[in-house]
């Protein structure tokens, strides 16, 4: 191929809809050094995709990522050799899209002395590591040094990310101005912003970055809250005298960012408003964005964006990398302004902003649109489509100001409770966000602890203690699966607790298969609520299991996740990432005690896509339905992905809970993947989950796609 593009033309994959399969059987390129380079034109900068080789030789996983480089304007470029058993390439979106549009597609083999001769120039002590391994026989190690020497460095900023991913061209800019003009029928979208005696330039230029919007189909909507400053109406009467899609109207007396915000809306006749600060800035494809999601999905109601900050010369920093639509989350906190769009409509139909709720007018908003909302008409577009302006010349947020704030937040969520009728009650949480504090029905439901084991006595001894007697639940029954244990005092601790009327222990002998002895306790149990535990967990605080049971409860739940901790205090469990890794990861893995995660998430209730066997409740009922934990396939292996990507299809969500926190001996009592039977099946259980889940594992909908997945970390590289 030398270089030229491929005559070969891709064809829709038959396992995923959204990905393209370009067949390379018999082009002569297993096992050869390729540079291969394309664009994504369908996406302009801000393009994902997954670049994968589908291989069929022994011993080579039937698919390999290949990590591209990518280079600002769609383009991208993976060097590398191909594996021996080279079947096909695979391009998948990774941004939610349906679609993908390549050009430029072409694959270059590469001499392997001209890489050497690039390599050396870049890392000489690789290059020559390489080919001493060659010398040597070590093919595997030498191939791994040459690439490791021609791997460019990687992104170290968020400067760098910005250039790379997100900043327009002129190609960008001339794409969407011709999407744009394709439109069949362009919807009018009202930005709304409430003004206030702002610095007048920060105000200009709040002004300015919507009328540089690419997406021509906009109204702003201006109320100047009685602003104190001459400077300020006299800016926006020449700025609507100049633009005649600005519309502005003058308060007679401040009522605040709520009653402001409300009469701007008044304004509104466009069919979905934009809500947007007096002194924060649209990136120019703002709106464009918007209004294509509308174009592919017109029934949306909801669409938000990701945002960062920008400081008084303009520097981008700190960006919110946001999760899919999480209402949970959204009880704790408003991880969705900004942008947020919202159809007209329905902000009326709710009655737009309340005043009482200044600090949190946003979040209260959402909070009572929430009751209205389907997530099939929500959207959220993972990209940086919002630059909110830190504070100049006013100095931080006032202690006062940020208590007021944090009380119209709690009272926001109080007011969902009483509108929806729970039982449960409204909490100051962790770091002044929400708790949502589910009450336990009465009586509360018997909860079946299922805890397979094989010795290790002094764990389970712990395990047992924290569960029987440090744990403040009164309705526990302990089903104890003994696969084989043969210490005595293993024997001497079962027999010490058959005293105990709440445990059985129960004969489960064979190989060790962690599913068939998980679905063995659950029939075994009588409880409505089973809880999954490893006889290698302790109990430090007694409320955990209240916590789990109040959740696990509420018809719209699937399972249950605890917040789990190695005896050093660092994070083992925050969640299950699908992807991360290959298959999936934990989130947050190996913070410290201290550290609140991304954006606080380690400390707020949220949905997730699964969470680990190690510590999993969910009500009988649902695991009847989707007929409990894998013991064919996956016997110790992602068991518990499966079970809660299955429980997710059937249509109920999965919640993580920091307040149900325990620590974690991880695989003390098992042992590690160290023998060649124990990869074989490791081997075995990872295809079977990309075979049976590859589509989802590829976009986990609670993690932003912007971030990297060799580890659910939350970080861009």
């Amino acid at each position: 191929m030398g270089g030229d593009p491929v005559s070969r033309s891709f064809a829709p994959d038959p396992h995923d809809a959204a990905a393209l399969i370009l067949d390379l059987q018999g082009a002569g390129l297993a096992g050869r050094w390729v540079e291969v380079s394309f664009r994504d034109e369908g996406r302009g900068s801000f393009s994902r995709v997954e670049l994968a080789a589908l291989s069929n030789a022994p011993g080579e996983p039937e698919s390999t990522s290949l990590a591209e480089r990518a280079y600002g304007n769609g383009r991208f470029t993976w060097l590398g050799r191909l594996p021996a058993g080279l079947l096909a390439l695979r391009l998948t979106p990774m941004l939610g899209e349906t679609d993908l549009s390549l050009s430029d597609f072409t694959i270059r083999v590469q001499r392997r002395l001209v890489l050497l001769g690039r390599g050396a120039l870049r890392r000489p002590d690789l290059a020559a590591q390489a080919v001493l391994w060659r010398a040597l026989g070590k093919k595997v190690r030498s191939r791994n040094r040459l690439t490791r020497a021609l791997t460019p460095p990687g992104l170290t900023g968020y400067d760098t990310w910005v250039r790379c991913f997100d900043t327009l061209s002129e190609a960008d800019r001339a794409r969407i101005r011709a999407e744009v003009a394709r439109m069949p029928a362009p919807l009018l979208i009202s930005v709304v912003m409430p003004v206030y005696n702002p610095d007048p330039a920060v105000l200009e230029e709040a002004i300015r970055s919507v009328r540089a919007q690419l997406y021509p189909h906009w109204e702003l909507c201006l109320a100047d809250d009685a602003s104190t400053d001459p400077a300020v109406p006299r800016l926006i009467a020449r700025a609507a005298k100049e633009e005649p899609r600005i519309k502005a109207v003058r308060r007679a007396e401040n009522g605040h960012i709520a009653r402001a915000t409300n009469t701007a809306l008044d304004l509104a006749e466009g069919v979905f408003v934009a809500f947007m600060d007096h002194d924060d800035v649209l990136p120019a494809h703002a709106l464009f964005e918007v209004a294509a999601a509308i174009q592919r999905q017109p029934d949306l109601d909801l669409i938000y964006t990701d945002e960062d900050k920008i400081d008084a010369k303009g520097r981008r920093f700190e960006p919110h990398f946001k999760s899919d639509w999480n209402p949970e989350l959204l009880y704790s906190q408003n991880y969705v302004n900004h942008l947020t769009v919202v159809r007209t409509a329905l902000v009326r139909a709710v009655g737009g902003l309340r005043p009482g709720f200044e600090g949190s007018q946003d979040h209260d908003l959402l909070l009572r649109l929430a009751d209205r909302l389907a997530p099939e008409r929500i959207r959220h577009l993972p990209q940086v489509l919002y630059h909110w302006r830190t504070a100049i010349g006013s100095g931080t947020f006032s202690d006062k100001a940020l208590a007021r704030a944090e009380a119209a937040r709690l009272q926001a969520l109080a007011d969902l409770i009483a509108r929806r009728g729970w039982p449960h009650r409204a909490e100051r949480g962790p770091l002044g966000f929400n708790r949502l504090v589910r009450a336990l029905p009465a009586p509360a439901p018997l909860v079946t602890v299922v805890i397979p084991t094989r010795d290790r006595a002094e764990l389970l001894r712990v395990a047992l203690d924290g569960l029987l007697h440090r744990t403040d639940y009164p309705a526990i029954e302990v089903v104890i699966l003994d696969n084989d244990s043969r210490e005595p005092e293993t024997a001497a601790l079962f027999a010490a607790m058959q005293a105990d009327p709440r445990v059985r222990v129960l004969a489960s002998p064979g190989p060790f298969n962690f599913s068939a002895l998980s679905n063995e306790g659950a029939r075994a149990g009588r409880g409505e609520l089973l809880l999954f535990l490893n006889n290698d967990i302790e109990v430090r605080e007694p409320g955990w299991l209240a916590e789990m049971a109040s959740i696990a409860v509420e018809p719209q739940v699937g399972a249950v996740g605890a917040k789990l901790s190695y005896p050093d205090g660092t994070l083992q469990h925050g969640g299950v990432v699908l992807g991360a890794g290959g298959v999936a990861g934990h989130s947050h893995l190996g913070i410290g005690p201290e550290d609140p995660g991304y954006f606080g998430r380690m400390m707020i209730s949220q949905e997730v896509s699964a969470v680990t066997g190690a510590c999993l409740m969910m009500r009988r009922a649902v695991f009847d339905e989707v007929g409990g934990f894998d013991a064919a396939r996956l016997t110790v292996a992602f068991n518990d992905v499966d079970l809660c990507l299955r429980i997710r299809t059937a249509g109920y969500v999965i919640i993580w809970t920091p307040h149900a926190h325990l620590i974690h001996h991880e695989s003390k009592s098992r042992g590690q993947e160290d023998t060649p039977a124990k990869r074989a099946r490791f081997e075995a259980e990872v295809a079977t989950m990309l075979e049976r889940w590859g589509p989802q594992l590829r976009n986990d909908p609670y993690y932003n796609p912007n971030f990297a997945r060799a580890k659910a970390q939350f970080r861009l590289w």
